[in-house]
């Protein structure tokens, strides 16, 4: 029998699995090599000039292709804290000058944008991907130029590398919290749909692990790849299983197609309500608030967060964008990244990667989301996690959230229930 959703009381995850056959795409677990748990850079030469007043820096997001739904906006908010440093007197007296590029929600193309943008563009830093599989591709071009990435998207976390900041929810920040809330609520079993690459199957994964050590039944598990729009088979599975509820790592526009299957397959939120960990205020606007209503998220941030930092982000991205463009956690967090390198960069008194990583740890920003910290261990940073239920305005309002910030945990090294996925 399900779970009503009467039972979710009031209190406080990114990307399917069919990878790119390519070089570059390393494996779903992530890299760590040394005792400090980190990849270590190749320190090739950097042709980053700091001799003007302008210094260079890159945005790299999917501006076509299926991710569009979620990344054009991460762009935007890149743009949205260059032009308020810039306005602010810039980086160590420098205006910052971006250089945009389209991944087109193509794993080869981030990689090769990314060439393109640390060997010929020269800038100083990288801020941008989504889907792990992008993440993945570009890694081995930042560690092999000795250049910065800040990828501003939650993911399966099992990584950390000297050259990218992950400023997004590992999985001790956003999955873990949205099971345990789960399980808090009397949910024992699940059904697990998600996108076919890195993020979904590594997610499920954990969540196989942690359901095995918590008396949680795993109903069933299904994927479709990047862009799937045909969840009829998929959506008949969900509901025959009677699971108590449903995890969802789908990304980008499938969403819409898969909550509208839902819908009209009479399924909703009281009867068997859907957790999603890739669906922000953006992507409830493409998917209509009608066919969501009541649904659940895991993230860090949305726009009603109480806080004056978050007013002030969220007046200043609609005085810039349009009064009826939300906000959302991917990307708060790009903007966030942005203010943590400009942070970084002045506490370092350089530009140079080497001088900023060794500056990175303790460094902080008073984010829209609170405050938010850089272990400079593994490159992450401390979120405060939030379940969020969808309402009827198209907007995500806390139901649950963490005691305080919580620090990173990639490995999951804090939890036995984890060992050995970490494949280390």
């Amino acid at each position: 029998m399900s779970v009503v959703r009467s039972r979710l009381a009031t209190r406080a995850i990114a990307a399917p699995a069919a990878l790119v056959a390519v070089g570059l795409v390393l494996t779903a677990c992530g890299s760590r090599a040394g005792d400090d748990g980190a990849t270590t850079a190749s320190g090739a030469a950097s042709c980053v000039d700091t001799s003007g007043d302008t210094i260079k820096v890159g945005s790299l997001n999917s501006l076509s292709g299926t991710m569009a739904i979620s990344e054009v906006t991460v762009r935007d908010s890149i743009a949205l804290a260059v032009e308020e440093i810039n306005a602010d007197g810039g980086v160590l007296g420098k205006q910052i000058q971006i250089v945009s590029e389209d991944g087109a929600s193509e794993p080869t193309v981030f990689a090769e944008k990314a060439e393109k943008l640390i060997g010929s563009d020269c800038v100083a830093a990288v801020f941008g991907g989504w889907t792990s599989s992008s993440r993945k591709a570009m890694l081995p071009v930042f560690e092999d130029r000795n250049a910065l990435l800040y990828y501003p998207v939650q993911y399966e976390g099992l990584e950390s590398s000297s050259n990218i900041f992950y400023t997004g929810a590992t999985t001790n920040q956003q999955i873990v919290p949205a099971l345990e809330y789960l399980k808090e609520q009397g949910v024992k079993s699940l059904y697990l749909v998600g996108s076919d690459y890195v993020f979904p199957q590594t997610a499920n994964r954990i969540i196989k692990a942690y359901a095995e050590a918590n008396g949680i039944e795993i109903k069933g598990e299904d994927y479709t790849p990047l862009g799937s729009t045909d969840f009829s088979t998929i959506v008949n599975k969900v509901r025959t299983a009677d699971a108590d509820a449903v995890f969802n790592t789908l990304n980008g526009d499938s969403n819409v197609a898969f909550f509208r299957e839902y819908t009209n397959a009479g399924l909703n939120a009281k009867d068997m309500p859907v957790v999603s960990v890739s669906i922000a205020e953006e992507e409830v606007g493409g998917i209509g608030a009608q066919n969501i209503e009541g649904q659940l998220t895991a993230w860090n941030y949305y726009q009603t967060v109480d806080s004056p930092e978050n007013k002030s982000f969220v007046e200043a991205y609609k005085a810039k964008y349009g009064a009826n463009k939300p906000t959302s956690d991917p990307m708060e967090a790009a903007y966030t990244s942005v203010y943590l390198w400009k942070n970084t960069v002045e506490k370092a008194e350089s530009f140079a990667v080497e001088d900023v990583i060794a500056a990175a740890d303790g460094v902080s920003f008073e984010a829209p989301e609170g405050t938010v910290t850089i272990d400079g261990d593994n490159h992450h940073i401390t979120k405060t996690a939030r379940i969020g239920e969808i309402r009827g305005d198209g907007l995500i309002y806390t139901v649950w959230e963490s005691d305080g910030a919580i620090d990173p945990d990639p490995y999951l090294e804090s939890y036995d229930w984890a060992a050995g996925l970490s494949g280390n």
